[in-house]
């Protein structure tokens, strides 16, 4: 199936929205990079997921900084881990500026599969980042039932459900279960966190995680609240160096997993599976969220992105949205550095490729 067939067409138009905000801004615009034209904010997961829900608020949003476009279309292009997506946006999208990419899960996947390209990742330009994190959960009818999260610790029977072998939230899902001790199933492959969630309420896998906008949004107030699903631990926040809280996670009573894991065992954890863990939390998680240009855009389209992000950054109806919808309000890195900063992420340490293509390759089935 070609690309073209698979490219969803679930797209959120914004027109009526240019029409509004051209009115509140017409006094002090100038006559900017994207006036008039027709923006395309290409989403690389399907719709009903966490990058999903991000990126359509971002939509919402952005568009009042992007000096009056004629409108703006947020398309999701799903699919191989969120590769078709980004394919698309390096090979196939116009290279005017005039679509860009709202992305989860790149760096990873560039960085642990260095099969050529047509289009190198590290070759696209960089707008912002944003830091994430993921919060994972179980059924609480896994033996011999969950009434606490420590329980876990116990559990016999666990399957775990997943979107590709080599996709940093399966690597981290399973990572954490070896660690724990845990004998495990593994189903993966799903097209998308909704089909995975619909698995879990189904009682066909039994773990599974979320990043915060999809578990605030869809697990918690059904799901947690029926009792059906505990809520373990979340992902530290790591930058190679530093461990922190995550920003979507300030104020939760939950456990990240460090403090879930001496919880358990009584020490902290250590070892070749958690240099693993860490170097995927210093590069998928430092960077989950990624807004992208295509190679070769003006400058002109990348320098009036990035001013529209900062701007958004300062729009208080866009927090009370964020608020409202996410739990939090993304927190984006951008700037000049922004380039710099990821292709120095799009490396690993000596030996790790190895050890992970193993380690993918013997998965639990």
């Amino acid at each position: 199936m070609g690309l073209g067939a698979r490219l969803k067409g679930l797209t959120l138009s914004l027109m009526a929205g240019t029409l509004l905000f051209a009115g509140a801004h017409a006094a002090s615009a100038q006559e900017g990079y994207f006036r008039g034209k027709r923006i395309t904010i290409m989403i690389n997961y399907a719709a009903g997921g966490p990058t999903d829900i991000e990126g359509r608020l971002f939509a919402k949003h952005i568009i009042k900084y992007l000096d009056q476009p004629a409108s703006l279309i947020a398309q999701n292009m799903d699919g191989a881990g969120g590769l078709i997506g980004t394919n698309w946006l390096g090979e196939i999208a116009p290279r005017d500026g005039t679509a860009f990419g709202y992305l989860t899960g790149q760096i990873w996947r560039s960085i642990n599969d260095p099969a050529p390209r047509r289009v190198e990742f590290k070759n696209y330009e960089f707008v912002a980042y944003q830091p994430g994190t993921t919060v994972y959960f179980a059924r609480t009818d896994i033996a011999p039932g969950l009434k606490k999260p420590e329980d876990f610790g116990r559990a016999v029977g666990v399957v775990s459900g997943g979107l590709g072998a080599d996709n940093a939230k399966d690597l981290l899902l399973r990572l954490g279960l070896d660690m724990l001790g845990l004998k495990y199933k593994y189903v993966t492959s799903y097209r998308g966190s909704q089909a995975a969630r619909l698995a879990l309420q189904q009682g066909e896998i039994n773990y599974y995680a979320e990043s915060p906008p999809s578990y605030r949004s869809l697990i918690e107030p059904t799901l947690v609240k029926s009792g059906e699903v505990l809520p373990l631990f979340y992902d530290p926040g790591y930058d190679g160096e530093t461990f922190r809280t995550p920003k979507q996670m300030e104020g939760v009573n939950m456990m990240d997993f460090r403090q879930f894991y001496e919880k358990i065992k009584g020490v902290p954890p250590s070892g070749q599976l958690w240099d693993v863990y860490r170097t995927i939390l210093a590069a998928n998680g430092a960077m989950q969220r990624l807004i992208v240009m295509p190679p070769g855009v003006p400058k002109e389209a990348k320098d009036a992105l990035t001013k529209a992000i900062k701007d958004l950054e300062k729009d208080a109806d866009y927090a009370a949205d964020a608020e409202k919808t996410l739990g939090y309000v993304p927190d984006f890195v951008t700037g000049d550095q922004v380039n710099d900063r990821v292709r120095k992420q799009l490396a690993l340490p000596t030996g790790t490729r190895e050890f992970l293509a193993n380690y993918v390759k013997n998965a639990p089935r």
